[in-house]
C-alpha cells in the first residue's frame, strides 16, 4: 500500500494538481491521508476538498478547516488568516461544511496516527519542540505519528524508548526514511504554503511494503494562484509570502 501523505493545502489548487501528478509519475499512491487544513488562505476551497475527495481519502480535521464551519472562532487568528478564513466561510455550500465539519480530530492507520498538530492538543499546538514533542509522544499508541500544521518538514524520533529523549532531525527531500519501529513523529511539509523558506510545495510518500517513507517536493504555478487570490480580495500578505515560503 502506498499513501501520499498531504498536509496544508491551504485551497491552493495548482499546488495541490501538482502534487497530484507528481506523485502519480512516482509509481502513484492507493489512498490519500491528509493532515488537516484543505482549506483556509487560498482561492479554492471548494475544488480543493472536492479533488481530494476524488480519491480514497483519510481527512483529519485542522484549525482552519474547524474555522471555515464555524467550529472555532476565526477571532483567535491573525487579522490575515481572519480575512481568509471568513472569506472561505461565504465560498463553501452545505455539502463541504458537512464534510469538514464531520472530519475527526485523530485517525489510526496501520502503524500511523494522523493529526494535525499534536495529540495533546489537535488542532492548535504546534509541534516543534521537545516539550510540544514529548506530550504527544507520551499519548502515542502505534509507532509513528503523523502531523502536519507548522508547514515545517522534519523527523522526530524517540530515543531508546523515553519520550523524554527526542531529537528533531530534517526530514531530508528524495531520502528514504526506513521505518525500524522506533517511534517517530513526522512532518511532511506543507502542500499550499511552505514555511520553511522553499516556495515548493512538500509532500510524502508512505511505502507500507518497502516500509519506509520519501519526502519529495514539486514545482507549480505560484503566479496563477496570486492572481486568483488577488481578484478574490485575500489578503496581500498572503500573496506575497508564496513567493517566499515563509
Amino acid at each position: 500500500m502506498r499513501a501520499l501523505v498531504l498536509s496544508d493545502i491551504h485551497a491552493n489548487l495548482e499546488a495541490l494538481e501538482a502534487v497530484l501528478t507528481d506523485a502519480q509519475n512516482r509509481s502513484g499512491f492507493d489512498v490519500i491521508w491528509c493532515l488537516g487544513d484543505t482549506v483556509g488562505y487560498g482561492p479554492d476551497p471548494v475544488a480543493c476538498v472536492d479533488r481530494i475527495r476524488e480519491f480514497d481519502l483519510v481527512a483529519v480535521a485542522g484549525n482552519h478547516d474547524h474555522a471555515a464551519v464555524g467550529l472555532i472562532d476565526a477571532c483567535d487568528f491573525n487579522p490575515a488568516a481572519k480575512a481568509a478564513a471568513e472569506w472561505t466561510a461565504r465560498q463553501i455550500d452545505a455539502g463541504h461544511i458537512e464534510f469538514l465539519s464531520s472530519l475527526p480530530f485523530v485517525s489510526v492507520q496501520d502503524q500511523f496516527t494522523l493529526v494535525h498538530g499534536s495529540l495533546r492538543d489537535p488542532i492548535v499546538e504546534y509541534l516543534l519542540d521537545r516539550d510540544s514533542a514529548s506530550g504527544t509522544l507520551a499519548l502515542l499508541e502505534t509507532n509513528y505519528c503523523l502531523v502536519g500544521h507548522s508547514h515545517i518538514p522534519f523527523v522526530c524520533c524517540e530515543i531508546d524508548g523515553e519520550p523524554v529523549n527526542i531529537d528533531f532531525k530534517d526530514f531530508p527531500e528524495d531520502e528514504l526514511v526506513a521505518l525500524d519501529h522506533e517511534r517517530r513523529i513526522i512532518n511532511p511539509g506543507g502542500v499550499g504554503q511552505p514555511r520553511d523558506r522553499d516556495p515548493r510545495p512538500s509532500y510524502a510518500i508512505y511505502d507500507s511494503a518497502e516500509a519506509n517513507i520519501l519526502r519529495h517536493r514539486v514545482t507549480y504555478d505560484i503566479a496563477k494562484t496570486q492572481m486568483k487570490m488577488k481578484s478574490a480580495g485575500l489578503p496581500a500578505h498572503l500573496i506575497e509570502r508564496l513567493d517566499h515560503g515563509i
